[in-house]
């Protein structure tokens, strides 16, 4: 046989062979089901004769079919059930054919059984049909299925609360966030919420611990039994642990009656003046509200503005004033002697305000230590300095009595001896003049007596415009005379010694006055004896 009859004869036969195989199969299966591919399998999903069955399908997939049986899943919607798998799913279109085909952004979800709400709704497919979620051994291994999930939220969800809550996390979550428990009724549980309790966060009293390396939020477990199981007791103890014999829940703030209270069992008991007051006048913005009372500064306003404060700290008031109240002050005057004005003579006797209160508000520091400080110098200007060196009082006075002068007279150009030691200083120095004023008068004094005593002898004895009186008198006494006769023109001998200075020595009145005459122009004896 030549070779092109043996070719044209075996294409033949092939032509033919592709004719029978065109009617025995339409086309290729798809990958899905390209195990299927033969001539021996065909009758695994068509009967003889017939076409495929929904029999033939469910007897191989048998997920699905369980799921119908169990009337789950999108298979046993209303839509699909009782429908030949063909309908929707056929075969024979080659390879690549994609037997599952829908439009997954206008699927209704909720034909499935399983209706996308909230943050469901907003995922995309892949977010819940993957392999981490599908517990089904045999479904895990599909590249792609929308078999094989569970509605239970645990089932994608990891379980927050590790075992301690119930697994039906949509008895008290929503579908909105797992953090907003809105379907929750606290007051199903043991400890219904009341009061300010409605409005605390979560929480504040369900705290999140780390348990076994993960944190959880504690639900079960807690002590509620008294209020002290969750809030401090701030009266340590003082009150009892039944905190609702005053307290309610609608404000710790808000006391049941404060007719009865004892505030001596608070740290801070009220005496004096403290126990006259109204509550809110301390308690200004609740009851129950902590109130430092540690020291008086924290309620009272620093008075002396920090006079007292060392290295900016003030000590406090209780120092010098008591509960009675601010006056009278208790500091004492041992306390005044430590300071560096100790109080003698006088100065004991005077009241505080008397120096520490001459304006509208009492003032402590700076006061001055020098007489002049508080005292006007009434000499300036009488007196010279070097007698009252830096307006120093105390040359002079002291704090015993100011009238008692212990000045030194000898440090002056005039001795005080005789009588006028005896005199008061206001005898010379604050003189009346001819108005009757009495004038101060230190500088300038004269020395000579006539400046202070009247001259008696109108003139008799000057010299010079001046009568030396010591030549006669000292100030012992005026009246006794040191006058030696025989120093005179006319010495005294014979019966002259024996005659009183009156006899010879007559008053006289002529133009300069009435006086005693000493003087005479002749001393003959016919001047006396006629």
């Amino acid at each position: 046989m030549k070779l092109k009859e043996l070719l044209l004869i075996l294409g033949l036969f092939f032509l033919c062979e592709l004719h029978v195989m065109a009617q025995i199969s339409p086309g290729n299966l798809s990958n899905m089901h390209a195990y299927l591919e033969g001539v021996n399998n065909c009758t695994k999903c068509h009967d003889i004769g017939n076409k495929v069955t929904r029999e033939k399908c469910l007897a191989c997939h048998q997920i699905i079919k369980t799921n119908i049986l169990a009337k789950k899943g999108y298979h046993a919607s209303a839509e699909v059930s009782g429908k030949e798998c063909v309908v929707c799913h056929n075969e024979h279109h080659g390879r690549n054919f994609q037997i599952i085909r829908f439009d997954k952004k206008n699927f209704i979800h909720s034909k499935t059984g399983f209706e996308l709400k909230g943050a469901h709704a907003r995922l995309e497919c892949n977010g819940c049909h993957k392999p981490a979620f599908i517990t089904d051994a045999r479904l895990k291994k599909k590249p792609t299925t929308y078999l094989g999930l569970n509605q239970s939220c645990l089932s994608c969800h990891e379980d927050y609360h590790q075992g301690r809550m119930s697994p039906k996390c949509n008895n008290c979550h929503s579908f909105e966030s797992f953090k907003n428990v809105t379907r929750f009724d606290h007051n199903t549980t043991r400890f219904p919420l009341l009061g300010k309790h409605m409005t605390v966060a979560c929480e504040k009293c369900h705290k999140t611990e780390i348990v076994d390396g993960k944190p959880k939020q504690i639900f079960r477990g807690l002590e509620f039994a008294n209020c002290t199981a969750c809030h401090k007791d701030v009266h340590d103890n003082k009150f009892g642990q039944n905190c609702k014999k005053c307290h309610s829940e609608e404000s710790f703030h808000s006391v049941k009656s404060i007719a009865g209270f004892d505030h001596d069992k608070t740290d801070f008991k009220l005496i004096g003046k403290h126990a006259l007051l109204e509550c809110k006048a301390c308690h200004k913005t609740s009851l129950t509200a902590p109130v430092k009372h540690d020291h008086c500064s924290d309620c009272h306003a620093d008075y002396h503005n920090k006079e007292f404060a060392r290295k900016g700290v003030s000590p406090d008031c209780n120092q010098c004033h008591n509960n009675d109240g601010f006056i009278p002050s208790k500091y004492t005057i041992e306390k005044h002697n430590l300071t560096k004005f100790p109080l003698e003579g006088a100065h004991l006797a005077t009241a505080c305000m008397a120096c520490h209160k001459k304006q509208e508000k009492w003032s402590f520091r700076h006061m001055g230590k020098s007489c002049i400080d508080c005292h006007e110098n009434v000499h300036k200007g009488f007196i010279q300095d070097k007698y009252m060196v830096n307006n120093n009082c105390t040359a002079c006075h002291n704090t015993t009595s100011w009238k008692k002068v212990t000045f030194d007279h000898t440090n002056t150009n005039f001795k005080l001896d005789g009588a006028h030691a005896k005199l008061l200083c206001s005898y010379c120095h604050y003189a009346k003049n001819e108005s009757g004023i009495r004038i101060q008068k230190f500088n300038g004094l004269s020395a000579d007596c006539a400046s202070c005593h009247r001259n008696n002898h109108a003139g008799q004895f000057e010299i010079n415009g001046k009568t030396d009186c010591t030549k006669c008198h000292d100030t012992a006494s005026w009246e006794k005379t040191k006058f030696d006769h025989n120093t005179s023109r006319f010495k005294l001998d014979g019966a002259h010694a024996e005659v009183k200075c009156n006899e010879c020595h007559k008053t006289v009145t002529d133009e300069k006055g009435k006086y005693r005459q000493y003087k005479f122009k002749s001393i003959d004896c016919s001047t006396c004896h006629s």
